[in-house]
């Protein structure tokens, strides 16, 4: 597989766990003590600190700003940070614990290249933590952090640390998802481990979070190998005082997968047309290749027929195509999900009309074992669907591609998303007499 760096890397993380666990104040420490608050949140978080502290400043107000969350002392909706440091930038996900919030944690952790679970020291291994380490691992999230907080709370006892991670390696095997997983003795609320390393823990000589966080390999995290160019627009900017636009015509998107360059031979799907790359341009000008997750325009030698929702691939791997889908999903709406139902099913840049015909199981998060046949999906259940759409999708599988293996289910007339959907593998690729269409 090819292996080319993002130009700017990021990583993308999420913080989750049980409510109360500290995952807000975890990320206040981050921003804190690496110093990435500017003055007027400095202010605004001690302007905070007679409403939640006490007098004393509360870092997790830092990503709580709604006003329930500060008087209740809990995360209800997603919060979004971004900070940096001298190794690397970071957009971080602060998300929900409690289990009616479970859906805002699937779209907090949606493009995460990490998750953060994490676990009260007093309270161990519960529910939720399975429930958010299983959604990390279905998400395809290729890497896991461990933080066990309020260390300080049982006196930073190795034991009761080695514990918890004992218990959760009891059942990481079943999961089969993760690239790495680290486990960290922490205390959000004091910093121990969070950025610097600890004295009460000299018995842990693993790196602190942030640490962590700089140093983590996600160069190889997106798929390389296979293009993969869901068409956004057709690019026509028809400038009449600008004759070199005149005539100008390209297919803008973000690349979903592997590398394209100029003068590589492709073909758009569903119709099966060849060209060739002829310009690769960006807001910056042209480039001699791009690769995911950039956004670019191509411009090709020939104009094809293309609009928004095909795809352009390369010839060496090439995607499946049916309208008979078999998936994994998580569904968010109090509305039960059911056999027959309809609904519109987005995928990249292309919406569907899509219809359920079967539920095939349902995840016991206690067990991580599947319960077949179920009658309906609740709430925050996660299980394997089958789906017709009303005509094929391009698409690879979510283990493969998680940019074109995912999708999402929106109910008709209230146009509200009601599932996060992951693909299974095709069982047929793109029809071999694609490769033979000429132009």
């Amino acid at each position: 597989m090819p292996h080319a760096p993002h130009p700017i890397e990021i990583l993308r993380f999420n913080t989750c766990g049980s409510v109360d666990d500290g995952k807000s104040t975890l990320i206040g420490r981050l921003l804190y003590d690496s110093k990435s608050i500017m003055e007027d949140q400095l202010e605004a978080l001690e302007r905070s600190a007679d409403l939640t502290g006490g007098g004393q400043i509360n870092l997790a107000n830092l990503t709580d700003g709604l006003r329930a969350e500060r008087e209740q002392g809990i995360t209800i909706d997603v919060a979004y940070r971004y900070f940096a440091t001298p190794r690397r930038k970071f957009i971080v996900a602060d998300t929900p614990g409690h289990v009616q919030y479970t859906r805002n944690m699937v779209t907090g952790a949606s493009a995460a290249n990490l998750s953060v679970v994490l676990v009260d020291a007093r309270q161990g291994v519960i529910e939720q933590t399975r429930r958010h380490t299983y959604i990390a691992a279905l998400l395809g999230i290729p890497h896991l952090v461990i933080a066990v907080n309020k260390m300080d709370l049982v006196d930073w006892s190795e034991d009761r640390f080695l514990e918890i991670r004992q218990a959760i390696e009891a059942f990481l095997p079943k999961l089969d998802a993760f690239k790495d997983v680290k486990f960290i003795p922490l205390s959000a609320l004091h910093g121990d481990n969070v950025v610097e390393p600890s004295p009460h823990t000299p018995w842990f000589e693993g790196p602190t979070l942030l640490r962590h966080l700089e140093t983590v390999h996600i160069a190889s995290d997106w798929n390389l190998s296979a293009l993969r160019f869901p068409v956004q627009w057709v690019n026509r900017p028809n400038n009449p005082t600008d004759p070199t636009l005149h005539d100008f015509r390209g297919i803008s998107g973000q690349i979903a997968g592997g590398i394209v360059k100029v003068g590589q031979r492709i073909m758009v799907l569903p119709n099966g047309l060849k060209s060739t790359v002829k310009e690769i341009w960006t807001l910056d000008g042209h480039l001699a290749e791009a690769f995911c997750p950039q956004s670019v325009t191509l411009v090709l030698e020939h104009d094809l027929d293309v609009s928004r929702g095909d795809m352009v691939v390369g010839l060496e791997f090439l995607p499946g195509a049916s309208a008979e889908l078999h998936a994994r999903v998580c569904w968010m709406h109090p509305r039960p999900l059911q056999r027959g139902k309809k609904y519109f099913l987005k995928h990249t840049t292309q919406t569907v009309q899509a219809a359920v015909t079967s539920l095939e199981s349902r995840i016991n998060i206690r067990t991580f074992d599947p319960e077949p046949a179920p009658a309906e999906l609740a709430m925050n259940d996660i299980g394997e669907i089958k789906l017709r759409t009303a005509r094929p999708l391009i698409f690879d599988g979510y283990s493969t591609n998680r940019l074109t293996g995912a999708f999402i289910l929106i109910e008709p007339g209230t146009n509200a998303t009601v599932a996060a959907g992951m693909l299974f593998p095709p069982t047929e690729l793109v029809k071999p007499e694609y490769n033979d269409f000429a132009i």
